[in-house]
């Protein structure tokens, strides 16, 4: 996943029927003329945001206001339902806007959001803290028990109850005031943070004059520096960025060490540069007025507030999982590092290993233990093999077809859009697949809606995955890593997620689930990317169309444990550093800078890794929706390792039977049950850690 879209009060999208003029030159203020009613992105110009925006807050309000107008005594059917439907066009618009802001961003799209953020916010709290609201929301609440609601039903009640509490409802006139104030700064602190990271992130390029500085690299890596040089009007050069697909085999393969530790340590200072970019400022805000918010709903910190909504419920139990999981990871990463120094101290080298070059020495300790580089392994994985791979699991699990479609608009000419259909082909979605980075798209990969599914609104879903995967150059597909395949397969398994729901209410359809929840339907989908067995299904080298022979099988296979304390390490020090600025009790700011140095030196991160995710660039927790819920990736890990388990039990990783189960109980339900029952109903027991221990190799 990736950012919340800023969705008013849990309402849904709308198809194509909104209410007005159909003379207006807006073709956001008109019902979609295109197939499947997806955005007529084409047509949509800059200057039809604002007053899209301003129209469904206006038609929110009145719907809010028809509602309590409504003489009837409150029902489920006049209260919540009728919430449900409200609110149609400014989700329509939001989830549009703020997908696009992501995926391709420009400074109007930017300064279009921090106008009209204050306004959304404002509508939001109008809503949420309005009492006449919550008295008929309680009402329908209390007497639940008079109505014959369904199971969803229930779920949807109990989740517009809950957020009306979370959001205020309670407070006292002064302290609503209050809250109002604090959500607004934080919506627009989030916002700019946002921008700061995406600029910092596309204001280095490492220069490459000489053909001797790309020693070691790869010719796919050359090939795609020398492009992005020529775009840049530096022909005859190589440019390295910031983007992963760039730095990460900088890292890798690059011999030269110092120019490593440039670019690497221009990663690392994102956001802490002395510029107008600095987001240190901009954390300390946040984290001081998350702590105000938490306190003013009755909760000891931030932390506490957000995990009562989740499947952990509180920071102990997220502390228990991720102190176990740290404990077995750090001394394999020490272990791992005393390895790699032997390896330098061998080639009669006199440095200390760094972070600048852990990669560099585990990918030639990986070579000389396994036979194994990542370059042999990427000549298997062209993307669009890949993409075939992931919609052959698809097929194979659920009898999902993709066919694509060449008569549709496209949110950027580099997307791809498909048309998704059943076993009995049956429409089910649409699905966009934009996969190559570019200075307007933020990093990282995410799925994410144009248009959930749900019953109660007619809409099928219209999902969204964006990457960031190196592009083609020349006649040389663009070649996933093996990682990068898994990424692909993952943000499927989002897609999935978005595509299956059967739900009635979009409050709980798709990914409206917790936020450790969440990433189940998504990690399980990696299992399938590296087993054996699927791998010899999909990979084909990209010049001869060979598949991977099984001995280059069975290396990936013999070193999956290999790098494993580092991976755990770098990534759970980043969950411990999230829920330390979350589990914060006083509101007095901090200096950001500083904590995090402490927090990091007391769970004892070694200096030779890096926490994945430095404060100002953490975009998961200051410019997303995991704030107090990056562990939720680990914690979806013992779910996901636990399930695929279960298929695995069976002897055929494409077992119907849980296959069937799986879609039953996990993808089609979103949020419209609890989610520890519907992963019992699934597994038949509650899940055990004992599986992502022995996959991660920390556990014999």
């Amino acid at each position: 996943m990736k950012k919340i879209a800023y969705l008013i009060c849990f309402t849904g999208i709308i198809m194509q029927s909104c209410q007005q003029s159909p003379t207006t030159d807006n073709p956001l203020l008109k019902p979609y003329d295109t197939p499947f009613g997806v955005p007529p992105f084409d047509k949509i110009q800059n200057r039809h945001y604002l007053p899209a925006f301003r129209e469904g807050i206006q038609q929110q309000k009145a719907e809010v206001q028809a509602i309590l107008d409504n003489p009837e005594a409150p029902t489920f059917a006049n209260t919540i339902e009728a919430m449900e439907k409200s609110g149609q066009l400014l989700n329509q618009v939001s989830y549009l806007f703020f997908n696009l802001r992501e995926a391709n961003t420009n400074d109007s799209l930017n300064a279009i959001a921090e106008e009209i953020m204050p306004e959304i916010t404002a509508h939001s709290d109008g809503i949420n803290l309005n009492e006449q609201l919550f008295a008929r929301i309680k009402t329908v609440y209390d007497n639940q028990d008079k109505e014959n609601l369904t199971t969803e039903q229930k779920m949807v009640l109990q989740k517009y109850y809950n957020n009306f509490v979370r959001g205020g409802a309670n407070l006292s006139p002064t302290d609503k005031e209050t809250l109002k104030k604090i959500n607004g700064e934080l919506a627009l602190l989030s916002l700019k943070f946002g921008t700061n990271q995406l600029k910092e992130t596309n204001d280095y390029q490492l220069v490459i004059e000489a053909e001797k500085d790309l020693s070691g690299l790869p010719e796919g890596v050359i090939a795609a520096a020398a492009e992005t040089a020529r775009e840049k009007g530096m022909e005859g050069k190589w440019i390295f960025t910031l983007h992963n697909p760039s730095i990460m085999p900088f890292l890798q393969y690059a011999d030269n060490r110092k120019l490593r530790e440039e670019i690497y340590k221009a990663y690392i200072n994102r956001g802490s540069q002395d510029n107008k970019n600095n987001n240190w400022e901009i954390i300390s805000q946040m984290v001081s007025l998350r702590v105000q918010k938490a306190k003013l709903l009755g909760f000891p910190d931030y932390a506490s507030y957000v995990l009562d909504d989740n499947m952990a419920k509180t920071p102990e139990n997220v502390y228990q999982l991720c102190n176990q999981i740290w404990d077995a990871a750090l001394p394999i990463s020490k272990q791992e590092a005393a390895e790699l120094q032997k390896m330098i101290d061998r080639s009669g080298e006199k440095f200390q290993l760094a972070p600048w070059d852990w990669r560099y020495y585990a990918e030639k300790l990986k070579k000389e233990k396994y036979g194994l580089n990542e370059t042999e392994i990427s000549e298997y994985f062209p993307l669009e093999e890949v993409r075939k791979g992931a919609f052959f699991v698809a097929n194979k699990l659920y009898g999902l077809q993709f066919e694509q479609l060449s008569n549709i608009p496209l949110p950027h000419p580099d997307a791809l859009a498909f048309e998704v259909k059943d076993a009995a082909g049956k429409h089910i979605g649409v699905y966009y697949a934009d996969y190559f980075p570019r200075a307007s798209k933020s990093s990282g990969a995410w799925m994410d809606a144009y248009r959930p599914q749900s019953k109660l609104l007619n809409s099928t879903p219209v999902i969204t995955n964006v990457c960031n995967f190196t592009k083609p150059t020349g006649d040389r597909p663009a070649l996933l890593t093996f990682d990068e395949a898994c990424t692909l397969f993952h943000e499927f398994g989002h897609a999935l997620h978005g595509l299956l729901s059967e739900c009635t209410y979009p409050s709980v359809a798709g990914t409206s689930v917790a936020r450790d929840f969440v990433e189940l339907p998504s990690q399980i989908m990696e299992n399938w990317a590296g087993d054996p067995e699927v791998l010899k299904l999909y990979t084909h080298h990209w010049q001869n169309g060979e598949a991977m022979p099984q001995e280059l099988i069975d290396k990936i296979q013999n070193s999956k444990h290999f790098n494993q304390g580092f991976v755990v390490t770098e990534f759970m020090s980043a969950a411990l550093l999230d829920m330390a600025y979350h589990t914060i009790q006083n509101s007095e700011p901090i200096e950001a800078q500083k904590f995090e140095k402490e927090v990091l030196d007391k769970i004892g991160l070694i200096p030779e890794i890096t926490v994945r995710y430095r404060s100002p660039y953490f975009g998961h927790i200051f410019n997303g929706g995991y704030a107090a819920g990056y562990y939720a990736y680990t914690w979806a890990e013992v779910l996901d390792a636990d399930a695929f388990a279960a298929f695995k039990e069976t002897g055929d990783v494409f077992n119907p039977e849980k296959a069937r189960a799986f879609r039953e109980n996990i993808l089609s339900k979103g949020g419209s049950d609890d989610p520890m029952k519907l992963y019992k109903q699934f597994r038949g027991q509650e899940p055990s850690i004992e599986p992502l221990l022995q996959r991660k190799g920390l556990k014999n």
